[in-house]
């Protein structure tokens, strides 16, 4: 996989060659970057006071799996995920299983059960969130819709916001906006768990 040109200067032009370099990851890549990101965030959760994650299934090209969610489920977590609602902050529900998924728009896999609302974010200790890239100062780049950007401010000020990207997906430099909220960690399959200055 070639390296990012980290001269890019626009959102565009960042998301158009990260979104390019994801659909050069070979399967076999995929699947031991997801097996390295799930031990690495167990071994993180094993230290700390968390009882309820909010988390995603991972789609096309993004780093992770959903046999994830199993595994923080089967440890007896309370688990919540996004469901996308027009332009509004992202509403949640519990996953208590693979079954408990459907499919829903931009080819997303949400939660069937009870809704739980917006403000539901504020319940978890701990979100893992979806990034085409962090860099070194939390910024972290998303598609570009701003779901996550009206969600964030509605978490818990002391949860942990961590970030999750393959290992040339953390950079040094992205370019930000004052509204961005900033992640606290960026989780990669060669690093594990990074803490980000506040």
């Amino acid at each position: 996989m070639s390296s990012l040109d980290e001269s890019l200067t626009t959102k565009s032009e960042w998301r158009r060659a990260l979104l390019g370099g994801r659909r050069d990851v070979a399967e076999d890549t995929r699947s031991s970057e997801a097996t390295a990101l799930q031990e690495a965030l167990l071994r993180w959760l094993d230290g700390q006071p968390v009882r309820t994650v909010a988390a995603y299934v991972p789609v096309g090209g993004e780093p992770g799996s959903p046999d994830t969610l199993d595994v923080l489920h089967d440890a007896g977590l309370r688990v919540l995920l996004p469901i996308v609602v027009r332009s509004g902050p992202l509403e949640w529900a519990e996953y208590t299983g693979p079954d408990s998924l459907q499919p829903a728009g931009f080819g997303l896999l949400e939660p069937a059960g009870e809704r739980l609302g917006s403000a539901a974010i504020g319940e978890a200790d701990a979100l893992l969130v979806p990034a085409l890239a962090v860099d070194h100062q939390g910024v972290r780049l998303g598609r570009g819709a701003g779901h996550y950007d009206r969600s964030l401010p509605m978490a818990a000020p002391n949860a942990p916001r961590i970030g999750v990207v393959r290992d040339r997906e953390f950079v040094a430099d992205l370019p930000g906006e004052p509204h961005d909220v900033r992640m606290t960690g960026v989780l990669t399959p060669g690093r594990g768990i990074v803490a980000l200055p506040m």
